[in-house]
């Protein structure tokens, strides 16, 4: 039976603490952990003394909110917004959230259809900047529509800028991605993402700790982030100042033992600096979904091998190569000059040289042998050096 549909007394004992405990609060996770959720609202709703560590104005606060929250009202709500309420514990709960200890979240609100937790198995956070460049956005959206080729879901928290450019990479790929809300999952935000956060939760899923109607605060943003630390595998951060929120999400990847990555941007770009910094330090330097993958993913993922232009001399055995490598930029020499820097005796720089006419890579001119313009210029394709 759904939550929704048949709600028992564990689940609308969360439904009820996500409007009364804000999330990340580790002296609320440690309360619900000793002592069970039943214990938890029993004390809120009776109004009995403090909690272990709750102060009397806190206290009274927590008091106050319990006393307005109403949870078979708001999965009343969710279930019109086409959303599920999913708890610790049950089929859809990704276990790897559980490493946050005590700043666990007491149950994720849900919205799509997909199985969060199948699909949390496999994703990558893509995170960075609000006020981003062209050059951050370009490479959000690229590296996530890679991700999503690769079939890999891609994480992010639905905002402007690189967020928003990771969702419609992922999107535009034809793949699936998991926007990560600080507010109701029912209430999008930004506005401007109204659109984006919709077609989301039609091809992915939106996914947040907050109850329907809940809307965002700064400190909930920074919460949000080890939410999707914890969610993915690895968290790569594209253009990110050195106060940007989403190096909180990076250094919580890193406390939680998941890969952390960055994308390098101009030396001179502020707006990279704090990437700049995280690869200063243990954070590992990507460029495209390839790299991304063959960090996080399993054993054999392997990116390509980069390497640069291929030269003439690549393509020759080492004593040919080492021949040509013996004549000048420019004018000829004589084949004895030649052996003498190729350490090699004339007549077998003669019988090289010959070699090296018939492939087009030197000629003759009297006495004298020189390169030809063939033997400078790059070969666009051709076979692999040996």
């Amino acid at each position: 039976m759904s939550a929704v549909d048949g709600p028992d007394g564990e689940l609308l004992g969360r439904v009820f603490l996500t409007r009364v405990i804000e999330p990340g609060d580790e002296t609320g996770g440690r309360w619900v952990r000793e002592l069970g959720v039943d214990a938890v609202v029993r004390r809120l709703r009776e109004r009995r003394d403090p909690l272990p560590g709750a102060s009397g104005k806190r206290w009274a606060g927590l008091l106050a909110r319990a006393e307005r929250a109403e949870p078979c009202r708001d999965l009343a709500v969710a279930r019109d917004a086409g959303v599920r309420f999913v708890g610790p514990g049950t089929p859809q709960w990704p276990g790897q959230l559980d490493d946050l200890g005590d700043a666990r979240p007491l149950g994720l609100w849900v919205r799509g259809g997909a199985d969060l937790r199948m699909w949390a198995l496999r994703s990558v956070a893509v995170v960075g900047a609000r006020a981003c460049t062209e050059y951050g956005a370009h490479m959000a959206a690229t590296l996530s529509a890679g991700l999503a080729e690769r079939g890999w879901i891609v994480v992010s928290g639905g905002a402007y800028g690189i967020d928003g450019a990771a969702h419609r990479g992922a999107l535009g790929a034809g793949g699936a991605t998991i926007a990560v809300l600080a507010c109701g999952v029912d209430r999008p935000y930004p506005r401007g993402h109204t659109g984006l956060i919709g077609r989301i939760a039609e091809q992915g899923l939106v996914v947040g700790e907050l109850p329907p109607g809940d809307h965002p605060t700064p400190s909930r943003f920074i919460l949000r982030n080890r939410v999707i630390a914890a969610l993915t595998r690895g968290t790569v951060v594209v253009e990110a100042a050195h106060r940007s929120g989403s190096l909180v999400t990076a250094r919580a990847a890193q406390r939680l033992g998941r890969h952390t990555m960055g994308v390098p941007g101009p030396a001179t770009s502020g707006l990279s600096a704090g990437v700049h910094e995280l690869l200063r330090q243990d954070a590992v330097l990507v460029t495209d979904a390839a790299e991304v993958v063959e960090l996080v993913g399993d054993m054999g993922e392997l990116a390509p091998e980069r390497r640069g232009p291929v030269l003439p001399r690549d393509l020759l055995d080492p004593a040919g190569r080492q021949v040509l490598a013996a004549l000048p930029g420019r004018g000829t020499t004589r084949p004895e000059e030649i052996a003498l820097t190729a350490q090699t005796t004339p007549d077998d720089a003669i019988a090289r040289l010959y070699e090296l006419r018939a492939l087009g890579y030197v000629e003759r001119h009297g006495d004298g042998w020189k390169l030809t313009r063939q033997a400078m210029t790059p070969v666009r394709d051709g076979p692999e050096p040996r």
